[in-house]
């Protein structure tokens, strides 16, 4: 079946210059790029624009030295890790858990920029493209559009075509690209594939269910923050939606999130790529041929890949205890450790506008948030207490 991937794919080389054209006429795209370039006239910014002639020219010189000003004043650094576990001549599908709506990706292709790689084509919701503009701008820096909020019908067609793009551009482009295990951020940092985007990757392909995903390369990456600034957002969240039964999030929430999540402070991040899981498949092929079998054991096998990498930090560390009432981690922290982290948990539960604050129900679901990665990654493996961190 042939798919027509005009309303979906991210501009290609040719149509750069005109779609920059057309930006640097939008005032809000304008005022964002003269907060993120304070020093730079517009106009000059402008000039600047109207060079590129490639994504990935616009990346590398317009995105990424703004990614280089968030890694020295909003992190302790950036790492990434298990470049040797893949070939750089290949094309990958990268599957990481999801923390951040824009960094998540964007700190990825800095880092690749950094190595002299190609960066990678990025799945974006179209619930997060609120103006038209922002829709230019991250089909400009490499993004292709995931439709949500479709009928039963429309989401056949467009998992189809969305699976069909997926191959096109790992097989035929030789492309990597980077997606979220799930759809939408784990607002509480317990990570798990949705089986449904394995079925997904399966409609495009004339073999098994295995043959079918072994032919996209897939790779998961793990994503580990210290902190995450949009904690207390996602708590919020919780709280509206165990109060309201019919609590639907505004589009307006998503720019907040966006804007804080990119200001905000992270602390330590780290990246940890694992190599691809081929011959994983192949294991599970010859331990099942029953195909939602398969398709949970391949979800268990990403989950475990994400699970087993994230970096564990004292926070982590902490909130399980405070979570839990032990003191199993005691001697890995400090007291200072724990009055500082303490602290920071009272700032951000003091930063929520809601008339009903319930502050235990919120100071749960933050020490969640930042116990989950480490109550993961104790469950892949027995050795983890004895190792430490």
């Amino acid at each position: 079946m042939e798919f027509n991937f005009e309303e979906i794919r991210c501009y290609n080389n040719e149509e750069v210059h005109v779609v920059l054209e057309r930006l640097i006429e939008e005032k809000q795209f304008m005022k964002v790029l003269s907060t993120i370039y304070p020093l730079l006239p517009k106009e000059l910014i402008k000039q600047r624009l109207l060079i590129y002639e490639s994504n990935y020219a616009f990346q590398k010189e317009m995105v990424y030295p703004f990614l280089q000003y968030l890694e020295a004043n909003m992190t302790k650094g950036i790492d990434l890790n298990g470049i040797n576990k893949i070939d750089t001549t290949k094309s990958y599908l990268y599957i990481s858990n999801h923390r951040d709506i824009i960094l998540d990706s964007a700190f990825l292709c800095g880092k690749f920029i950094e190595k002299n790689m190609d960066t990678v084509e990025i799945a974006i919701g179209d619930n997060l493209l609120i103006y038209p503009w922002i829709e230019d701008l991250v089909r400009v820096n490499k993004s292709f559009i995931v439709k949500r909020g479709l009928s039963a019908r429309q989401i056949l067609e467009s998992s189809q075509r969305l699976s069909a793009y997926i191959a096109h551009t790992i097989i035929d482009k030789n492309q990597s690209i980077w997606i979220a295990q799930r759809e939408g951020r784990a607002k509480d940092a317990n990570d798990r594939t949705q089986e449904s985007l394995l079925k997904m990757f399966n409609m495009n392909g004339d073999g098994s269910f295995i043959e079918n995903l072994s032919r996209l390369n897939i790779c998961p990456i793990s994503i580990s923050y210290e902190y995450d600034p949009c904690d207390f957002l996602k708590a919020k969240e919780m709280q509206q939606k165990r109060d309201e039964s019919c609590y639907k999030k505004d589009p307006k929430d998503d720019l907040i999130n966006m804007q804080t999540g990119v200001m905000g402070y992270k602390g330590k991040v780290v990246y940890e790529i694992t190599g691809d899981i081929e011959k994983d498949l192949n294991m599970i092929a010859l331990e099942s041929n029953n195909r939602n079998e398969q398709i949970s054991l391949v979800a268990e096998l990403i989950d475990k890949r994400i699970h087993s990498n994230y970096t564990v930090f004292a926070n982590n560390k902490i909130a399980y205890d405070l979570l839990k009432n032990t003191k199993h981690f005691s001697s890995e922290y400090s007291t200072i450790d724990k009055l500082n982290f303490e602290k920071y948990l009272s700032l951000q539960i003091a930063k929520i506008d809601l008339a009903d604050k319930d502050e235990n129900f919120l100071m749960k679901k933050l020490l969640e948030m930042y116990a989950n990665p480490l109550i993961n990654k104790l469950s892949t493996s027995t050795t983890y207490f004895e190792e430490g961190e």
